[in-house]
């Protein structure tokens, strides 16, 4: 991630309250912290953007640098006055400001639940607009042609950068990771004792998988789930998985760590992109996304003669029919 994009995320936050809101339209307030020279964002342009949304007591709700990519979004009509469209309109490719936005208007207007734990009037929107790509007068055809060169670009960039992504965090983490022939990445935390899993072996465990960044966005474990904005489904049972090892019931290098480990083992995986959900990406996981799992081995489980292994309990959103699995 470009670190100017990070402290320009985290300066925004840190020094909005020192700055004084100016008046917008309907209910808005704002604070412009770059301008640049261009055309403001109009209806049907596309537009490239980190944003960080929070409430105001200081609840960060989404961040987009957690993603380590930007968000696209289609700029649409207001649906009120001062409303996040709105706020896109005041400005350009290279801006970047914070606006104020009625949270009863959001929910009433735009369906966005009003968080449970503010009290507070607005939501907060910081936005650093990256690229902006004019509808104009183009075709829909040519547009839509520009819009996939940019994407296809943005998937090009994430390829290249992968590789030294990787390299800064190991270091970052003071982390010397086994290296296996297939570029599987794992630091064991905490030895553990007895055999290995065979092949077809169940393996009960718990898990946390996070981005480079550190953004949680998947694990069975209550507590972290719950610690974790934006992560917790009341409506899912947090406990240990089962998950036949070496079966290609999950990700390649989630299947592969699976059979190093013994009972009672804790390890990080640090699993490249070719190891997880590649080019393609998955719902929650963009192209060329290297991850990192936590793990720790509970049980290894024989299977009972004359019976089919069970089949891995994959947390929601993911699907061993694709062949991504976890």
């Amino acid at each position: 991630m470009n670190k100017s994009l990070i402290m320009l995320g985290v300066a925004a936050l840190a020094f909005t309250s020192c700055k004084q809101f100016k008046k917008g339209e309907g209910d808005m307030q704002y604070i412009i912290h770059q301008d640049k020279d261009g055309e403001v964002i109009k209806e049907g342009d596309f537009v490239a953007l980190h944003a960080v949304q929070k409430t105001e007591e200081d609840s960060v709700l989404s961040n987009s640098y957690d993603y380590d990519r930007p968000m696209f979004v289609a700029q649409q009509k207001s649906a009120f006055k001062g409303d996040i469209y709105a706020a896109l309109a005041m400005l350009s490719e290279g801006d970047s400001a914070t606006f104020k936005i009625n949270l009863d208007s959001l929910q009433a207007k735009m369906n966005m639940p009003k968080p449970e734990n503010t009290k507070g009037k607005y939501m907060i929107f910081t936005f650093k607009v990256d690229k902006v790509i004019p509808k104009g007068t183009m075709t829909d055809s040519l547009f839509q042609g520009k819009v996939d060169e940019y994407l296809k670009a943005e998937v090009a960039k994430a390829k290249d950068q992968e590789a030294g992504k990787i390299s800064a965090y190991l270091a970052k983490n003071d982390l010397k990771p086994t290296v296996t022939a297939s570029g599987l990445n794992y630091v064991v935390e905490k030895e553990g004792s007895g055999a290995k899993p065979a092949v077809g072996d169940t393996v009960k465990l718990n898990y946390t998988g996070s981005f480079l960044t550190g953004k949680v966005f998947d694990t069975s474990v209550l507590e972290t789930a719950k610690k974790t904005p934006g992560l917790f489904n009341p409506m899912r049972p947090y406990e240990p998985m089962k998950v036949p090892a070496g079966v290609n019931a999950t990700i390649p290098g989630f299947d592969e760590g699976l059979l190093l480990l013994s009972k009672g083992s804790k390890v990080k995986f640090i699993i490249p992109s070719k190891l997880a959900y590649g080019e393609q990406g998955s719902q929650i996981i963009p192209p060329f996304m290297p991850l990192v799992f936590e793990m720790e081995v509970l049980d290894i489980i024989k299977p009972v003669p004359g019976s089919a292994a069970p089949a891995a309990q994959l947390p929601p959103g993911h699907s061993a029919g694709d062949g991504h699995g976890h």
